[in-house]
């Protein structure tokens, strides 16, 4: 805490009239960093109305926040501390991570008849799992993929799309 107060300016105690203790202080630095993830996201769909098609750029655009941001995503998703955090206040956290809107964007998928899971919770954390993996391993791995990350998230978005839907 007396770092933080140092690189603000202000006195450690005074860091404690916004912030009960360095949780506190944590939580918020991850809350307005999921803010940013999420606008991110957000902007990358706007404008598109197929639902299917908005789910598909929706993890396109969730790995290139991560290799655009690298130092944003590890503390996002990478960090011990931020994944404490997230369980601790998880409700709180999911209305600014950007899930919530994964989840509603896989419901309009489900409700459109496109796919055969109902489960929108169970797909839209399938979906995460998949391009966290990519997003990690492009971050932690340097020439990861040789075969080219756009490439790579489209093959692997489409393959894990295709399982789920109607034939």
């Amino acid at each position: 805490m007396r770092a933080v107060a140092q690189a603000v300016g202000v006195t450690a105690p005074s860091i404690y009239l916004h912030f009960a203790d360095k949780d506190g202080l944590l939580l918020a630095v991850c809350e307005l960093q999921f803010r940013q993830f999420d606008e991110f996201v957000e902007r990358a769909v706007a404008g598109i109305d197929n639902p299917i098609e908005q789910l598909n750029m929706r993890g396109q655009a969730y790995v290139r926040f991560g290799v655009e941001f690298p130092e944003h995503y590890r503390i996002l998703f990478m960090n011990k501390t931020a994944a404490l955090l997230v369980r601790a206040d998880a409700e709180r956290l999911s209305t600014v991570s950007g899930f919530g809107h994964l989840v509603d964007n896989v419901r309009r998928c489900i409700d459109s008849g496109a796919l055969a899971e109902t489960d929108a919770l169970l797909v839209a954390t399938g979906l995460w799992a998949l391009v966290h993996g990519v997003t990690s391993l492009a971050i932690s791995v340097p020439g990861f993929p040789e075969v080219g990350l756009d490439r790579l998230v489209e093959h692997v978005c489409g393959v894990y799309g295709l399982g789920l839907m109607k034939h």
